[in-house]
């Protein structure tokens, strides 16, 4: 599924920088109702849980984030420099590849 929304701002998180994404619009929540689904909503980009800045890149070694997108905060505070409030996005679905010596499994 691709969501498109904009970046609203920053809400109050436990998380270092958190914008919020304006998803699901109304019909978002149509198209998943027809599937079957759950539109989700509340997601944002977000850096690593507030006081774990240290954990970095390892974060990315298991799935913490109940839907949202996370970044290191270092990650995050680029983008929060670079992308204006209003921005529209494009998400797209990732895919986690396992690779053995270098080989995509």
């Amino acid at each position: 599924m691709i969501a498109l929304g904009k970046v609203s701002g920053v809400l109050e998180s436990a998380h270092h920088l958190a914008p919020h994404i304006s998803y699901p619009k109304a019909g978002d929540v149509e198209a998943a109702r027809k599937r079957g689904h759950s539109p989700g909503g509340a997601i944002m980009i977000h850096g690593v849980r507030n006081g774990l800045g240290w954990v970095g890149r390892l974060h990315r070694l298991i799935d913490w984030t109940a839907g949202c997108i996370a970044v290191t905060n270092r990650e995050i505070e680029e983008l929060w420099r670079a992308v204006p409030i209003g921005t529209r996005i494009e998400i797209q679905p990732w895919v986690r590849r396992h690779t053995i010596e270098g080989r995509v499994l």
